[in-house]
């Protein structure tokens, strides 16, 4: 079944990325000897590196859509970490983020637009994309734990070489997916890119990046938790991000999306108000539940919104959306690192609460701007 394989590819792809994400933070600054500064040019040259092979092959995804795209992508992935761990020249680890480990965010919209083009634009198809996102959540729950896991037996070199194993299975799973058929020539899609909401989408993810470079820090320096906290934080903010994600798959009709997304903004600002005054676990516990509610709603209802409203171009659309969420790792890379070193963790904390409430207004203009027309507009309004 094709979206069992699609399943299998976004959940093993999750388990990689989160199982070395979570922790890649703390190796760069434990292992790796860099300053939060190093830190976060390093993270914005991963961002932008992905930006550009995302918006490349989406491209060409829309014009010849293919599984090599997204299978290449992975393979080069897993042998960058493959290798990571024995790398410590911040030179070294640039050109690697600028090219086989940076290259590794275009595998995220490229699964999501091989579903569409493969499951159609019938029920399936529809619903792809949240379905999808729960997968990818699933896996935010489970990796984070097992790299915990393996990080305490083996440190880096076997959390690393266990990620690239992983990647590879997930390159393995694509294989298994029908390829997609010929298309024709798409029509011009509704409207020009809808430059408030992309930006809106940039915010918010500029502040879940810039918060998740902070929240590490935080953690282990100013409440002097152990690491694998880290793991258990972000893996209940992705099991909530489960739940809520499948969630909205039976909200009522009525139900309006962008009312959602907006209450998704909303939910992720309150999250740093209550990470900046915990001062134990329960509380940041409580926080990474918030987290997790807002991230589901955005990230799963947001690709199914773009892709209703730049119709039938589901390449640029997916492309659109996820290079936006990589916009703001791009963003949040040098500026958190800047924020970090001079005002310190909680007020960077604080700062990206104030930039996803910010992200909140721009997608309530943007929105009143750029609206969803014809057959599609019902099909938005049903919850995702």
């Amino acid at each position: 079944m094709p979206f069992l394989a699609l399943f299998a590819a976004v959940l093993l792809l999750g388990i990689a990325d989160s199982m070395v994400n979570s922790y890649i933070v703390l190796f760069g600054a434990d292992a790796a000897g860099l300053t939060p500064l190093q830190i976060g040019v390093w993270s914005s040259v991963f961002a932008l590196a992905g930006i550009s092979v995302s918006w490349w092959l989406g491209r060409l995804f829309d014009r010849r859509p293919a599984r090599a795209y997204a299978i290449v992508v992975i393979m080069l992935g897993s042998a960058g970490y493959a290798i990571l761990a024995r790398v410590s020249s911040f030179p070294v680890l640039l050109l690697m983020a600028a090219t086989v480990l940076g290259c590794l965010g275009a595998a995220f919209p490229q699964l999501f637009s091989l579903a569409r083009a493969v499951l159609g634009d019938g029920a399936a198809g529809q619903r792809s994309a949240p379905l999808l996102r729960a997968g990818w959540s699933l896996a935010w729950s489970v990796g984070p734990l097992l790299g915990a896991l393996v990080l305490s037996h083996g440190g880096y070199s076997w959390l690393f070489w266990t990620g690239a194993a992983v990647f590879f299975a997930a390159a393995l799973a694509v294989f298994l997916v029908p390829r997609p058929g010929p298309v024709t020539a798409s029509s011009p899609t509704r409207g020009d890119t809808p430059v408030l909401l992309t930006t809106s989408v940039m915010l918010f993810f500029a502040a879940m990046f810039a918060g998740g470079l902070a929240l590490p820090l935080f953690v282990t320096r100013s409440l002097h938790l152990p690491p694998a906290v880290i793991g258990v934080l972000f893996s209940v903010c992705a099991a909530v991000e489960v739940v809520a994600t499948l969630g909205l798959t039976v909200l009522p009709a009525w139900i309006s999306q962008r009312a959602l997304i907006l209450g998704g903004f909303a939910t992720f600002a309150c999250y740093f108000g209550l990470t900046v005054v915990s001062s134990g676990l329960a509380v940041l516990v409580i926080a990474q539940a918030l987290r997790g509610v807002g991230i589901a709603i955005v990230g799963a209802a947001g690709i199914r919104y773009f892709q209703d409203l730049l119709a039938p171009a589901t390449g640029r659309a997916t492309t659109l959306f996820t290079n936006a969420t990589t916009a703001g790792l791009l963003v949040s890379g040098i500026l958190a690192g800047l924020a970090v070193e001079r005002f310190g963790y909680l007020t960077t904390l604080l700062l990206c609460g104030v930039t996803a409430a910010v992200g909140g207004v721009a997608f309530t203009v943007g929105s009143r701007r750029h609206t969803v027309a014809g057959p599609q507009e019902d099909k938005a309004r049903v919850s995702v």
